[in-house]
């Protein structure tokens, strides 16, 4: 017999249609207290990237990468939903760009591991610590890389001045990887099965 066709991976449903686009409102609503910028780089202080952080913690990396691409399409496309009431090309045109960008790499990386520690074990289950370390790696490691990067090419800054301007931004980027590990334990444990486990997949011997 010919096997049975299955569903894509990255196929979405209403309903992850729907969660993607509640976390994109939360990004969004995340920005309306503002931004405060410390600093000669200019780098802004946003509760955005928390929201960019628990939408990988939280809908892993099919629905998570679509709430913050939706977002960054949507802030691209001119609306002012960027803290400070900034649009995406405001963001795009300024030192600051790289932050900006680093988001959508973020939100993949925080989702795939997520993915892969749910599958750890006999059953799904978020584990805080792990989830603290995926999301340091994703929110502030990789954020940081591409903010850095921006920060070369488009001022005179160091490379070692680039990467120092983050310290001031250190406390409160550990503060909200922690806070989003503890909610989406949270959100895990209430509603199982938002997302998949990621396991390696298994060839069969034959179809049949």
């Amino acid at each position: 017999m010919t096997a049975s066709p299955r569903t894509s991976a990255w196929s979405l449903s209403i309903g992850d249609l729907t969660q993607a686009a509640v976390f994109a409102a939360l990004i969004a609503a995340l920005g309306l207290p503002g931004t405060i910028n410390i600093g000669s780089s200019g780098v802004p202080i946003t509760f955005q990237t928390l929201g960019v952080i628990l939408a990988g913690a939280v809908l892993g990396p099919k629905k998570g990468t679509l709430a913050v691409a939706i977002f960054m399409v949507l802030a691209i496309a001119g609306l002012p939903i960027l803290s400070g009431g900034r649009s995406g090309l405001t963001a795009l045109a300024s030192p600051t760009a790289g932050y900006f960008v680093g988001w959508l790499p973020a939100v993949i990386v925080i989702g795939v591991l997520t993915a892969a520690m749910l599958a750890v074990g006999d059953r799904p289950r978020y584990r805080v610590l792990w989830g603290i370390g995926i999301n340091a790696l994703g929110g502030m490691f990789v954020i940081y890389l591409f903010g850095v990067l921006g920060l070369i090419l488009r001022t005179d800054l160091t490379v070692w001045a680039a990467i120092t301007s983050n310290g001031p931004f250190l406390i409160g980027d550990v503060i909200k990887v922690v806070v989003a590990a503890l909610v989406a334990a949270q959100i895990h444990r209430g509603r199982p099965g938002l997302i998949e486990p990621l396991r390696p997949s298994r060839r069969s011997g034959a179809d049949s």
